[in-house]
């Protein structure tokens, strides 16, 4: 028996069924081990085990026409080669986001690579070697002939034969996708549905047949497609509520993103100590305005889309990231420009990464943004950096020598970094006593959290002794997840439910997120129970500093309108309201929990997944069409990104402060020409370390054109 096995993989076609046989277990592996495919029937079973074969076949056997003995062998080892690293780059991006990688992912991936290595080793696992044991040892075989390689090319007809028969059995395959889900591949599903019924290879495929289809209605749209946008937007436009409406006018906007920051952190408790206390007391204070039912709305561009939606109340791509793919080419009417355009506010973003990341060194300034101080302004060295960058305390207090600088009013925006995933934190940040759970993520998280709550309790004294708490508004928000999925059954019992009943419902309401507005001074403040999203920040805003919105084009309402929509459409076109979750269309009662199998309900549901559906489609189609460059609203004048350079920024703000002289409204100037960074207390013990040479992410600013090494402003 094995004699004849070996004779048999000893032939051209005896290694090719060899490697299509091994590729096809591995990929089995990760659809049941890694990848939530949800197999609801025994077709979606069969078409689950089946999908890899079509796909697998039409790539190996391109081979088939190479007659070379030599070439013929590591051509075939080749193309194995690259299809493993699609389906273990899916592994890994699956472990993260829970989803699948896009074309545009793939293509922007140079635009979001730095500090995701540190992130990738960490989910890597020792049982990952399975995906690459065949090959190596293959690989070994036809090296040290243990395989002989079979000098007979194969006949062309025959080669022709399997190729067409891989076609065959792939139309054989939609057909009965097909059949199971109507229009699988003409309407837009869940990602997970294509990879479930058609496989990887096919998924990657079809949506760069749709990513060159998006690219082709770009250079091809026209003014009037703006139209159907436009009448969309008016119609749904709230607005202001009269007693809310310019509450906070003339105010400071600091923005502060809590990285991967979720509603549960809230008065959660760890061995009977608050994990962040003082998120909570601002949380309930009276001088803020607090949102227990506001949810992430944020797709494969993760922080990048929770910036979009809260700087222009439009929606991120359906695949991949609007900053990346984007960011460098479209018109937007963002908040800093408008704001500077109305009300004469400076801005800037802090932000202790790369420039290049998210490809925002670019995107900002498409958005008008004056100054972004990212990691070239800061010292990044040694222990004062995670792989993304800055540890939060020290971006808070670094961030002084330049926020005090800035022209009042300003809009200015921290990004923080220490909470994100894989949550690692140096022993001498923490004495917090955790969980102690099989997954070192939800330890660590619950770490990072109670640091980064320790980081805005720090600035948030600064503000206060330096006086602009009192002149400024304060907006703090989850930009999304920071557990994925797969921890849930592991997080359940830590938030009192049980792992054998958690359900698709449960996950989706840990979708929520912190949205806090503080606005020291005022006394009517609440925890609202509002349903919104981060799509509604915008116009929210806006209206409280007394600037109205209409005139913009905008997919979010205000959340203190009477008008306000409070239907919260998620990326996959799942969606929230304050009645019913609707998940992959089953409906759940928000609260039970339970699934709604009712006529008249479902007619309901049917009229907000319309709803939902269309506005996505609009938003989607106003971005990746550029159609804003169409349109320029009463008193906005259009970004010119080439008025920006994020290089010296320093020395920019002094200049501009030397010649207002008298006139300036920088905290500088107001505190007699002196610095206020003496007023910011930290016990961030990296504060008194020295620089050193090594630093654990690349610092660059690609406007610095005269250096790309690192550097921190104090030095410059």
């Amino acid at each position: 028996m094995f004699t004849k096995f070996r004779q048999y993989v000893n032939t051209r076609i005896g290694f090719f069924w060899l490697l299509v046989f091994l590729f096809w277990a591995k990929t089995i592996y990760a659809y049941l081990t890694e990848f939530s495919l949800g197999v609801a029937d025994p077709l979606q079973a069969f078409l689950m085990l089946v999908n890899p074969i079509a796909t697998t076949v039409f790539l190996f056997s391109l081979a088939f026409y190479i007659r070379k003995t030599g070439v013929y062998y590591y051509i075939l080892l080749f193309i194995d080669a690259l299809d493993t690293i699609l389906l273990y780059a899916n592994v890994i991006y699956h472990r993260e986001f829970t989803d699948f990688m896009t074309v545009s992912t793939i293509t922007g991936v140079s635009k979001v690579s730095q500090g995701l290595t540190g992130s990738s080793l960490a989910l890597a696992s020792w049982g990952d070697v399975l995906y690459w044991a065949d090959i190596i040892v293959i690989l070994a075989l036809v090296i040290l002939h243990r395989i002989k390689q079979d000098t007979r090319p194969i006949k062309k007809h025959t080669a022709f034969a399997y190729t067409s028969a891989a076609i065959a059995g792939f139309g054989l395959n939609l057909t009965l996708a097909e059949s199971n889900r109507p229009q699988l591949l003409t309407r837009t599903f869940d990602r997970t549905y294509i990879v479930k019924y058609l496989g990887i290879d096919a998924f990657t495929v079809y949506d760069g047949i749709k990513d060159e289809q998006t690219n082709h209605q770009r250079a091809s749209a026209k003014k009037s497609e703006l139209d159907t946008v436009k009448d969309y937007t008016e119609s749904h436009y709230a607005a202001p509520n009269a007693k809310m409406y310019g509450l906070a006018k003339g105010r400071n906007v600091i923005v502060i993103h809590l990285e991967s920051f979720q509603q549960f952190l809230i008065d959660q408790k760890v061995n009977g100590k608050e994990v962040t206390p003082f998120l909570n007391k601002l949380y309930h204070s009276n001088s803020t305005y607090s949102f227990k039912n506001f949810f992430h709305q944020v797709g494969q561009g993760k922080t990048s889309d929770a910036e979009n939606m809260l700087e222009t109340s439009t929606y991120g791509l359906s695949t991949g990231s609007l900053f990346s793919q984007l960011g460098s080419d479209n018109t937007f009417q963002a908040a800093p420009a408008i704001l500077n355009q109305r009300a004469n506010y400076s801005s800037a973003v802090f932000h202790g990464n790369v420039a290049s990341f998210w490809n925002r060194n670019n995107t900002y300034k498409n958005m008008g943004y004056q100054y972004f101080f990212d990691a070239s302004y800061f010292d990044t060295t040694g222990d004062k950096s995670t792989g993304y960058g800055l540890k939060d305390k020290l971006l808070f207090k670094n961030s002084v020598q330049y926020l005090e600088r800035l022209q009042q009013p300003f809009y200015v925006k921290y990004i923080t970094v220490t909470n994100h995933f894989p949550f690692t934190l140096d022993k001498e940040d923490t004495t917090f006593k955790t969980t102690d759970t099989s997954d070192s993520a939800i330890n660590d998280y619950f770490q990072t959290a109670h640091y980064l709550d320790q980081s805005v309790k720090e600035f948030y004294t600064y503000l206060q002794k330096a006086g602009l708490l009192k002149n400024s508004m304060i907006v703090l928000y989850g930009d999304h997840y920071g557990l994925s999925n797969s921890e849930n059954s592991t997080l359940a019992p830590i938030l009192g439910k049980s792992a054998d009943d958690w359900t698709s419902f449960d996950s989706a309401q840990l979708q929520r997120v912190p949205f806090m507005i503080n606005i020291p001074g005022i006394k009517s403040g609440k925890v609202e129970s509002t349903y919104g999203g981060e799509i509604d920040v915008l116009p929210t805003i806006l209206h409280l500093l007394g600037i109205s919105s209409k005139r913009y084009i905008q997919f979010g309402t205000d959340l203190f309108s009477k008008q306000h929509d409070s239907t919260v459409a998620f990326r996959n076109r799942d969606f929230v309201t304050s009645k019913y979750t609707v998940l992959s269309g089953k409906i759940y009662d928000n609260a039970t929990g339970e699934t709604i199998d009712d006529e008249a309900v479902q007619k309901t549901v049917d009229k907000d997944q319309k709803k939902v559906d269309k506005e996505l489609s609009l938003s989607d189609s106003l971005n990746n069409k550029n159609l804003l460059r169409f349109y320029t609203p009463k008193g906005f004048k259009k970004v010119d990104a080439s008025n920006y350079n994020y290089a010296d920024g320093l020395e920019k703000e002094i200049q501009i402060q030397n010649k207002l002289a008298g006139k300036s409204t920088s905290l500088y100037s107001k505190n007699g020409n002196k610095s206020t960074d003496s007023l910011y207390t930290t016990d961030a013990p990296e504060a008194s370390h020295k620089k050193t040479d090594s630093t654990r992410i690349k610092i660059t600013n690609p406007d610095d054109t005269d250096s790309t090494t690192t550097s921190s402003s104090s030095s410059k």
